[in-house]
């Protein structure tokens, strides 16, 4: 009997549309002789549907037709596990009903990304791909991923960050804050989205200001970091656990300006988008063998201290004017394209990476079985606890 994966895309996130290309180059590289797989999209108002049509892009150009084809669904926590089952369910209609046997998101940015959706998976005790919730709040807000790796002795630029109300109330000091800790130039930045959405550069106190109005429309938190000026920027991928990881070859995208854009990500200058496998870049990277091995080892050392599981993709930034020294920007805890690429390149088939990261997903569930959650006793059937009431 196959497993059947629920896969998971879409959300309400503003990466909505980079989910479902990952989302469906996942669904196309799962071996189907090992597993049933069911596409679940989540709308931008976090509707959730299922159907066939899901499993092609083009689909998505006419969004409202697709959803009018599909089947409306929620997710059931049943005595056999989880089901996908009809939102409603008429007097002559036969309602849809999937049980499904492990989650598979294929999800970016807020709503989604950041332990929202692993919250559901976990609320519904059903085994799901990639980091559990701590972890990927921990990835998603860049300001608190910076403390922690710094508490862990790794390296990161100089930053600072702060509200977008705080800025209305005391722009000025803001400003000479960031002047006088940072420098200009810096890169202003929404404290928890990826893709590089909100992201400017700013080379005084006037372009400061816009940069941070303009993040200010995408996040509520906004992450100033000093500008590498002389930059090389390189990508490299983890896959595991706390037991044990794996570290990709190291890439270094090109872009088309001094800071990846959403479009040089995503959009390749041309129609059709591949997701990140469009990007163009050096893979693997031109590096010595040192500097590929630090990377590596930093990777590694970032995905254990944030308690990644899964895969997920480390960005750093080296400083050529100072000696290569390397800095990491951010971690992406579900990578645009799940980085198939960087593990292709490695000799690793996109078929084996999702076997991988199912079975990952399988033994935390294992693991996590084995702990004391609740106890058996109910207490309310033992007699004499009428005084605890109010007592802890």
């Amino acid at each position: 009997m196959k497993t059947t994966v629920g896969l998971f895309m879409g959300g309400v996130s503003v990466e909505h549309e980079i989910s479902v290309i990952s989302a469906i180059q996942a669904f196309h590289a799962i071996n189907k002789d090992k597993y049933d797989v069911l596409p679940i999209y989540i709308t931008k108002e976090g509707v959730m549907y299922t159907g066939e049509k899901l499993t092609d892009t083009e689909n998505f150009a006419d969004m409202q037709a697709l959803v009018s084809s599909c089947e409306r669904v929620l997710l059931s926590r049943e005595k056999d596990g989880v089901h996908v089952v009809s939102a409603s369910k008429g007097m002559f209609k036969k309602g849809f009903d999937a049980r499904i046997d492990v989650a598979f998101p294929v999800v970016h940015g807020t709503n989604c990304e950041d332990g929202t959706l692993a919250g559901v998976f976990e609320s519904l005790s059903l085994p799901y791909v990639g980091c559990d919730i701590l972890s990927s709040a921990l990835g998603m807000d860049k300001y608190i991923m910076k403390k922690v790796l710094e508490a862990n002795g790794l390296p990161v630029v100089p930053h600072i960050a702060f509200t977008a109300r705080e800025f209305v109330e005391k722009r000025n000091i803001l400003a000479t804050e960031v002047e006088k800790k940072l420098g200009f130039p810096v890169i202003v930045k929404p404290a928890n989205l990826g893709s590089s959405v909100g992201i400017k550069r700013a080379d005084d106190v006037i372009s400061f200001i816009a940069a941070v109005e303009y993040a200010s429309d995408f996040a509520s938190k906004i992450l100033v970091e000093h500008a590498v000026t002389s930059l090389r920027e390189i990508n490299c991928a983890a896959l595991g656990d706390a037991d044990s990881v794996q570290t990709s070859v190291c890439e270094e995208p090109v872009q088309c300006d001094e800071i990846l854009s959403y479009e040089d990500k995503y959009m390749g200058g041309s129609k059709g988008s591949k997701g990140m496998s469009s990007l163009k870049r050096k893979c693997p990277a031109e590096i010595s063998p040192e500097k590929e091995k630090e990377i590596r080892d930093l990777t590694e050392k970032t995905f254990k201290a944030l308690g990644c599981g899964g895969v997920s993709r480390v960005d750093f930034l080296m400083d050529t004017a100072d000696n290569d020294k390397v800095y990491v920007n951010e971690i992406n805890t579900i990578p645009g394209s799940l980085s198939f690429y960087l593990w292709e390149a490695a000799g690793k088939p996109f078929e084996t990476l999702c076997d991988e990261l199912i079975d990952l997903a399988f033994k935390r569930d294992r693991e996590k079985k084995a702990l004391t959650f609740s106890f058996k006793e109910n207490v309310f059937a033992i007699k004499g606890t009428k005084g605890l009431t109010g007592k802890k």
